[in-house]
């Protein structure tokens, strides 16, 4: 009795999960409003769209390069920019600070040609590191000599 009870709810579940879902099958797919609005709510919020795809209207873009020629820096912006990281108190790596003309005398005591090769080239001391063109090779090297004016200077007692 036990099993034919189990039988016989387990086949009135069956119909009656037939009769609630009746019209959410296959046969919905033929309703082209049912279709329509599916593909509405599923469709891609983008596409890709390769250069020279007919079916897609994309026109390549065209980047083009601006040879912008800039004017060289100033001796002062040459230092705000870059040579204050070293040159700023209390003088990083061996730097002479910025100003202090007790700590430029001995290197403008050497003369004009050492100090340009070594601003320029780069200098490895027994006090300090002078890397070449104070790590900004991009610079020319007017606006680093016109730094190094700057700094010589604001470094005269």
């Amino acid at each position: 009795m036990l099993v034919l009870g189990v039988f016989l709810g387990v086949l009135a579940g069956i119909v009656f999960m037939k009769a609630f879902s009746a019209g959410t099958g296959a046969d919905r797919f033929d309703d082209a409003g049912f279709m329509g609005t599916t593909d509405e709510r599923i469709r891609p919020i983008g596409r890709v769209a390769l250069i020279g795809d007919p079916d897609v209207g994309v026109r390549p873009v065209v980047h083009t390069v601006v040879d912008s020629v800039s004017a060289p820096m100033s001796g002062p912006q040459v230092y705000n920019d870059n040579c204050y990281l070293c040159h700023a108190a209390p003088g990083v790596g061996g730097a002479p600070v910025f100003g202090d003309a007790q700590a430029w005398a001995p290197r403008i005591a050497q003369g004009p040609e050492v100090l340009t090769d070594r601003v320029i080239n780069g200098y490895q001391g027994e006090v300090g590191v002078m890397p070449p063109k104070g790590g900004r090779p991009d610079l020319s090297d007017e606006e680093i000599l016109e730094a190094l004016q700057f700094m010589l200077d604001e470094a005269q007692p």
